[in-house]
């Protein structure tokens, strides 16, 4: 009976069931809408909607231009979306066939009646990829805690909170602070919209994280480590597929809800040639799922994907004589840097590449960049490009002769040259440097071995006369 009972308790825990709100929650939902919308401070910028969350974000996922922003730094409680963390710092110290032990604190740390979980028993063992399967679709708060203990060790969660806080302050979070790894309300457990834009940025840059989150049910089977009937777990989204606020583009979503952080959801859509992440926080049941499709629909509605290599003109490389067509010491005319050609910035419909204004930058670059070029619509930050060395493949961005309409005036005064002769003169003398110690070095072992030699055969010739000399050639 005992365990019958417990069977139910976990059954009804892993179905998310939405209420409707109490009428004050609506109220306040209502007056929010009046917030003012810090994105339509842009000029000409496309007005946002209103609506009733506290805080949201709108940000393109591969440029981290920002579309729509309403209170994005304000601190707020997260609850399990949390959980997008957790799963990027479990990936990021573990392997997916790693065996994870729940312990009975694990077990203890949720409330069997109100909290999401998996219903396993202490002392049982799944994968960490079944594990994040349960984490990310069933949002359990157990397999959040047994993952903790499993990277972190038993019982130490705040060694595990540290490696969460130095993960969001690597991806540049600067309002966040988190306590727990599932989101179980902490009033030191916070993060803001910006933040968790960040922290979605890196999770749907993940593909295996942008299947899980995108997975309406999973199965963990019976095992000899699990030995339970087979567990599953379904998505809490209405946003998936079949759902009653199903998106058609969707990538990936991630539920939360507790009662001070009220309805909680992080989402991303493609479409049209960019990605897009929606953060909705504090928004009352089901508005924050008509938020996020509301904000999908005015992100793909009101911007464009504008190539950067097809358009900027502005950035050219002042080439070496040897690398002309006609005296090119290697054999080839191409240029060797480029603009990445898959490189884009986000514009308002109807507006066009020479609206932009742009700035080079050295800082914070990744390993195969050689400068980024920031890109600004009245000020706001709508992409960049990386400037990376030339692929045979890929097509180039012609840096030293620029195409231009003879009808139209260019301004050779913003023409801004990238020079990479003093680049390469250092390289030269670079070489020619480490050519003369090694040319050095190699006379001065010469000697050095003569010299010793020559001791040895002073040596011998005061002990004896009588050694044969080829012993010591």
């Amino acid at each position: 009976m005992a365990l019958c009972l417990i069977l139910v308790f976990s059954t009804l825990s892993s179905v998310y069931i939405y209420a409707d709100a109490p009428k004050e929650f609506l109220a306040e939902a209502e007056e929010r809408k009046e917030l003012p919308i810090q994105s339509d401070q842009t000029l000409n910028w496309p007005a946002g909607p209103k609506i009733g969350a506290e805080g949201a974000l709108l940000m393109e996922a591969n440029t981290g231009s920002v579309l729509y922003s309403k209170n994005i730094d304000e601190k707020l409680y997260p609850a399990s979306v949390t959980k997008m963390l957790t799963a990027l710092v479990v990936l990021d110290n573990c392997k997916l066939d790693e065996m994870v032990t729940f312990s009975q604190e694990a077990i203890d740390s949720i409330n069997w009646r109100e909290d999401a979980n998996i219903g396993i028993s202490p002392g049982n063992s799944i994968t960490v990829e079944q594990c994040l399967y349960g984490l990310l679709v069933g949002s359990a708060n157990e397999v959040a805690y047994a993952l903790a203990e499993h990277v972190s060790g038993p019982g130490n969660l705040p060694a595990f909170a540290d490696l969460m806080n130095e993960y969001a302050k690597n991806l540049g979070c600067t309002n966040s602070h988190f306590v727990t790894p599932n989101g179980i309300h902490n009033e030191d457990h916070y993060t803001s919209c910006h933040d968790l834009g960040l922290i979605a940025k890196e999770f749907f840059a993940n593909e295996l994280l942008c299947k899980m989150s995108s997975t309406t049910s999973y199965k963990i089977p019976k095992t000899s480590t699990q030995p339970r009937d087979d567990m599953v777990v379904y998505a809490k989204s209405k946003l998936h597929p079949g759902k009653e606020y199903a998106y058609d583009n969707l990538v990936g979503t991630k539920t939360g809800y507790t009662d001070i952080a009220r309805q909680t959801l992080v989402s991303c859509a493609e479409k049209d040639g960019f990605k897009l992440i929606c953060v909705i926080m504090k928004e009352e049941d089901p508005y924050q799922f008509t938020d996020t499709i509301t904000l999908f629909d005015y992100g793909f509605d009101n911007f464009t994907a504008v190539n950067i290599a097809d358009n900027d003109t502005k950035y050219s490389i002042q080439s070496l004589n040897f690398f002309s067509t006609k005296s090119d010491f290697f054999g080839s005319s191409k240029p060797i840097l480029q603009i990445d050609p898959a490189d884009y910035i986000l514009l308002p419909v109807g507006e066009d590449f020479s609206s932009v204004t742009s700035s080079l930058s050295y800082d914070g670059l990744e390993a195969n960049e050689l400068a980024r070029v920031n890109y600004y619509y009245n000020d706001a930050f709508v992409g960049f490009a990386s400037i990376v060395a030339a692929s045979e493949e890929a097509p180039v961005f012609d840096f030293g002769e620029k195409k231009i309409d003879t009808e139209t005036e260019v301004d050779e005064d913003n023409i801004l040259v990238i020079n990479i002769t003093k680049v390469i003169g250092v390289i030269l003398l670079i070489a020619v440097v480490l050519v003369i110690v090694f040319i050095v070095r190699s006379k001065v072992n010469a000697s050095t071995k003569w010299k010793r030699r020559k001791s040895l055969r002073r040596y011998v010739n005061s002990r004896t006369d009588k050694l044969d000399w080829k012993h010591f050639k």
